[in-house]
Formats: structure tokens, sequence, C-alpha cells
């Protein structure tokens, strides 16, 4: 017997199968928090159909997430089809499928790209796993770390609103304020899907309030760092790649946001008017780039050898502070004058003349440093975090 339970808890497709009088059952779940799958058919484990829903009120389609109850040690064949409409189908060449048990350990599953299907092939160790485009970073998981950050005495914990989904828009403010003191901004997550950024932002946010490491010590003497973990809390817990709950793309709303529309860029750019941006740091991931790399906001009208310095610092520190950064490949440069001011690092740079970057991590691998089994994974983009912060600590005195 074959049943699938939808996202929306609505559908269930029950086949039954009879094979050499050993009876199969297989379900596939995706009627859970950031679950996002459609079964075309399910006729055995070795011919799972499948395609990936889009984003609400969108055609965006790149993120899924579900689990596979079935017979452990028997092949299963799986197929996610009509690719070449997601919203990205560069970023399957090359992609390996990501794969838990416990949902602590996400190892890879090799895939295959043919320009419209990605398929892979697996047997399960045990009846139950989950499978996603990258490493999922739950709600909880957030709750937790924002309610374990602000036991520390130097952090606060204070919501700036709501989603239109009724979720939290949470503000950690890290240091005591001061007139002398630099701002610092990083948020996370605007594209829920790119869930690396909260992996990122965690291994951040935990080094700056280790008591024991210097780096965040010497930070807080210094600056306040306002970090928003996760600015789409809808998109995430609704299984969307790149959207609010109403399909909303956060990232080009920064010039014009409404609470109508887009109350999370609204509210967090609010409090940046109120308070100032000296740097700013907006986490994310490419689907295609297989590397670490920043892009920065050379295209604003402001743009000026200041900034241009604060660049090359910020880089030099992090090539210098960790393999895992490079500045090779990335995305091209705007055209002096000619950047996309609703994109939230161009606002923010050309709004407070400010040193802001887009961090990107990938959905693949750093090939840089490949890891077969593991890919970019949770963990390396924790120590990611955690040695950017280095990186904005050696940057600091040139604000």
């Amino acid at each position: 017997m074959i049943e699938y339970v939808d996202s929306d808890k609505k559908n269930v497709l029950v086949l039954a199968q009879l094979n050499h009088e050993i009876r199969t059952t297989m379900k596939i779940f995706s009627n859970f928090e950031s679950g996002n799958i459609h079964v075309v058919s399910a006729e055995s484990p070795q011919s799972i159909q499948l395609t990936i829903p889009a984003d609400n009120q969108t055609e965006i389609s790149q993120w899924f997430h579900f689990r596979l109850e079935s017979d452990a040690h028997q092949p299963h064949h799986f197929t996610i089809n009509e690719l070449a409409t997601s919203a990205y189908p560069e970023g399957w060449t090359d992609y390996d499928v990501v794969a838990s048990y416990d949902r602590e350990e996400w190892f890879r599953i090799p895939a295959q790209f043919d320009g419209n299907a990605l398929t892979f092939d697996f047997i399960p160790e045990h009846e139950s796993m989950y499978f996603a485009y990258f490493a999922p970073y739950s709600y909880d998981r957030h709750q937790d770390l924002l309610h374990s950050a602000q036991t520390h005495p130097a952090c606060k914990l204070e919501t700036l609103g709501h989603t239109l989904d009724n979720n939290d828009i949470s503000l950690l403010t890290i240091g005591e304020p001061s007139p002398e003191k630099k701002n610092i901004w990083i948020i996370g997550r605007q594209h829920p899907g790119e869930t690396m950024a909260e992996w990122f932002i965690e291994g951040l946010v935990l080094r700056l309030l280790d008591e024991t490491d210097t780096v965040g010590r010497s930070l807080l003497d210094n600056v306040v760092i306002r970090v928003v973990p996760n600015m789409n809390p809808d998109g995430s817990i609704r299984g969307h790649l790149r959207t609010n709950g109403i399909g909303v793309n956060l990232n080009r709303e920064w010039q014009t946001p409404s609470m109508d529309r887009s109350p999370e860029v609204f509210l967090v750019r609010e409090r940046m008017l109120e308070v100032g941006v000296d740097m700013f740091l907006d986490i994310h991931g490419d689907e295609a780039i297989p590397y670490n790399f920043v892009a920065g906001s050379e295209g604003t009208p402001s743009y000026n050898a200041r900034i241009a310095h604060l660049e090359n610092h910020f880089k030099q520190a992090l090539l210098t502070i960790t393999p895992e950064f490079q500045d090779e490949f990335g995305y091209d440069k705007d055209e002096p004058g000619k950047a996309n001011l609703t994109v939230g690092s161009n606002w923010v740079g050309e709004q407070f003349k400010c040193l802001s970057y887009t961090v990107e991590m990938p959905f693949k691998d750093h090939i840089s440093h490949a890891d077969e089994l593991y890919g970019w994974s949770p963990e390396r983009s924790v120590a990611f975090g955690h040695d950017m912060l280095a990186a904005v600590w050696a940057t600091v005195d040139e604000l």
C-alpha cells in the first residue's frame, strides 16, 4: 500500500501493491512545517514520481522537503520532474540531495540532472527518513536561538511586530547602545528556503555571546550588533523558497515596503532609520554558484573610494581568516549608478553610506573544499558565521 499525505492535509493517495506475496507499505508526507512536495505517482518504491509546488501566489518552485516511510533495506528510485521551469534550473546541475534519519545529521545522496528531471537512488537503512533541498532550520530552533541569546546580559530580545501570517518579527540587540558605538546589522532568510543563512547566524551569535571568546567581548566594547535571524518566518513555515506568505520577494521591497505587502522589511527598516547603520550583512544562499562569496554596492549612486576601501578591507580579512571564502567567483558587479535599490544591501548602502554586503553560500558544495558526504552543510554554515564575526572585528576600526 502506498499513501501520500500532502502539506495541506487534504489529499490522501492510496494504491495497493502485491509483489511476490510481500506487501510493501510506503507513505510520503509533507504535512509539517516547511514541508513541500507533490506526488505525481508512486506505484512502487522503484518509481516515485514527484514535482515541487510553487511558493504561494507565484510560479517560483525550488524548495522541497518531505518524509518517506517505507521498508528499510529496499531500493528506492526517485524522480523530481518539471525542473526546467523551476526558479533556478542551473541549480540542479551537480546538486546532490540532502537527507537525514534523525533530523540532526544531514548527508548527501548523489543525484543526476538531465535538464528537466532530477533522479536519485537510495536504499534506506531505517523505515523513516527526510529529504530536503538543504538542511531545514526549524521555527522551534529559531525560537531556541532567540531565547538562549536573550539570557546573555548584553542581549535584548524584542518583537518589532508581526507578519501577515501573525508570526513574530524578532530582533536581537547585542551590546549596550551609546552614541559612541557603531551600529552593525545582520539579517538572514529574506529568502526563506535559504536555510544556510540562519545556520550561519546561529554560529555568529553563539560566538558573539561566548564569554570566553575575546573577539565577541572586544566587539561589544565598541559596537552594537542588531540581528534578525529570520526575516521571513511565514515563508519558512510554509515551505517557500523565495517569498513571504503572499508571494512577495522581500529582497525587492526595500525602497518602498508596506505593512500590507512586506511588514517584515517595513518594520526592520523603520528601526534602522531610527538607530542608524554603519555596517550591514544580509545573509543568503545561492542555488547555482558552488562557492561562498559576497556582493557589494558598487552600483549605488553614492559608492566612492571610502566604501571601496571598506569592502576590500573586509574581504581581505575574511580571506585571511578562512579558506571557505573566495573572491574570484560570484555575481557580476553593477555598473556605476545602476544598482537595484529595491535590494536590501543596495538600499542600506545608499541610505546610510555604509559598508553593505550580501553574503552568499552554496546549496551545493564549496567546490574548492568539497565534501562528498555532506557538501555545504549546517556545520560549515555555522563555522562560516563564526569566522565572519572575526572579519567584522577586523573591520570595525575602519568604519
